[in-house]
């Protein structure tokens, strides 16, 4: 007897991976700075930068060996996070080179400190460091969902992170903010880590309990209230927010985890009550402390009417300046090197960047700037769409949305439309903590992402696709 089987197999569909379209779009993120560096010296020097060549090579090595470990080890993952990432740090490096030339700043170095150290070698260092922690990332995590193991321990982690700085002996007060430590002559802020890391608790906590605060006990005035007892979580967290601002009169970082929690709650519980008792919330905090707290209180009035200060008070200048920096931009900006944006002094290329950009690049720039931070957030929210689980849907909304906000309240008060929050602009300003916690968000994006967009593996033949078919012999 003979028996010949037929086996038909199901296989999976192969997706584009978009890899060389990530590939392209990284030339694009390389050229375009090293343009930016060579235009900056023509127009301060007349001639091309001596370091053009370095710069270049720099920046192409550190996105080349990013997007080969993103090639290898998360070959789905959304194309353009990594393009945007480099072309925003590029640019970046650009803009601190630039105000590392300026001759007042110099001068201001040397009658303070006795000698000047540019920043952008240190820069460039920091980028490097931010694409080992990028690529790190991606090789030690190879599921987002194992971080949900982690809930609680995350929460213990991003309160020790947040308590550092007013430890007395390790935190250092910069410009009345409590918000630095110094380990071994490096200044460190560890509100940038926290961030990433109390989303991991958000994420884990309203996946679990998202039922319970989804509830509503009573409706008003159009608003489903929550229960009494669900209110607790936002209580603490507002709570938490308004200790930070106290003790570390640090209005950024309180602004960025209330609104960072607000948004989660709000994606997982679809409930609007739950972002008009933020808003009014965070409203009453910010006027008790805003009328209590002496540096909170000295930013608010920089914020209602700079002018009205602006010789008696540092913050008060520097709004003035940096308000003028932009009115002077106009719609197409001075040009590369021509702007006075140096005259707010030392925040001039971390805090008051941007106000480089709008003086400038003018009106054109601003709106091309917030345009790529702009897309990096969408790329966020669709990845958080994308996502199977509902973990990961939280923590990718959580992570942009947390990006979002601070990109809101760093442009937001050196524009003077919000009070001054002593925040970094992400990829921009000088800061080391700043670009690796930045690069670390970009590597969980695309992490999620790479597990939203892989294919499911093909299912196990059953036997109903097996045909089997017995030949007799005759």
């Amino acid at each position: 007897m003979s028996v010949v089987t037929n086996t038909t197999t199901i296989g999976a569909i192969e997706l584009p991976s978009r890899r060389n379209t990530e590939l392209m779009l990284l030339g694009f993120a390389v050229v375009i700075p090293i343009f930016a560096y060579a235009n900056v010296g023509l127009a301060m020097h007349g001639k091309l930068p001596p370091g053009m060549l370095v710069y270049g090579l720099g920046l192409a090595v550190l996105a080349g060996v990013a997007h080969l470990v993103v090639r290898r080890f998360a070959k789905y993952a959304d194309p353009l996070l990594l393009p945007l990432g480099i072309l925003l740090n590029g640019l970046g490096l650009v803009l601190i080179w630039r105000l590392d030339q300026s001759e007042r700043l110099q001068n201001l170095a040397k009658r303070a400190y006795g000698g000047f150290s540019e920043s952008t070698p240190n820069q460039m260092l920091y980028t490097a460091l931010g694409i080992v922690l990028f690529s790190a990332v991606l090789l030690v995590l190879k599921d987002h969902r194992t971080l949900q193991r982690f809930t609680y321990i995350s929460m213990a982690g991003a309160l020790v992170l947040l308590i550092l700085p007013v430890i007395p002996g390790l935190g250092a007060d910069v410009f009345g903010a409590k918000i630095w430590i110094r380990v071994a002559g490096f200044s460190i802020q560890p509100g940038e880590f926290a961030k990433i890391v109390i989303a991991v608790f958000f994420s884990g906590y309203l996946m679990v309990k998202r039922d319970a605060l989804a509830l509503a006990s009573r409706r008003f005035m159009g608003l489903y209230l929550p229960r009494g007892r669900d209110l607790g979580p936002i209580l603490v967290i507002w709570a938490v927010s308004l200790l930070i601002l106290v003790f570390e009169n640090d209005l950024g970082t309180s602004l960025l985890f209330f609104g960072m929690f607000v948004i989660m709650l709000y994606v997982a519980t679809e409930r609007t009550s739950w972002i008009v008792i933020g808003l009014l919330m965070s409203t009453v905090g910010a006027v008790v402390v805003g009328t209590t707290a002496s540096h909170v209180k000295v930013r608010v009035n920089a914020w209602l009417d700079p002018f009205s200060c602006y010789t008696t008070s540092g913050a008060c200048e520097q709004v003035g300046q940096s308000i003028m920096s932009f009115g002077s931009g106009g719609v197409l900006g001075a040009g590369w090197g021509q702007g006075n944006s140096d005259l707010i002094g030392f925040a001039a290329n971390s805090d008051f960047i941007f106000s480089t950009v709008g003086e400038e690049l003018g009106l054109t720039g601003v709106m091309a700037f917030l345009l790529l931070y702009g897309l990096i957030i969408e790329r966020g929210a669709r990845t958080a769409l994308a996502a199977r689980d509902p973990f990961g849907k939280l923590f990718a909304i959580g992570l942009s949305g947390a990006f979002a906000i601070q990109i809101f309240v760093v442009a937001g008060g050196v524009m003077g439309l919000i009070p001054l929050t002593g925040m970094t602009m992400p990829f921009l300003a000088s800061g080391g903590s700043s670009v690796l916690a930045n690069w670390a968000l970009i590597g969980i994006l695309i992490r999620i992402s790479d597990t939203a967009r892989r294919p499911a593996p093909a299912p196990a033949p059953s036997p109903d696709s097996e045909m089997t078919q017995v030949v007799r012999p005759s």
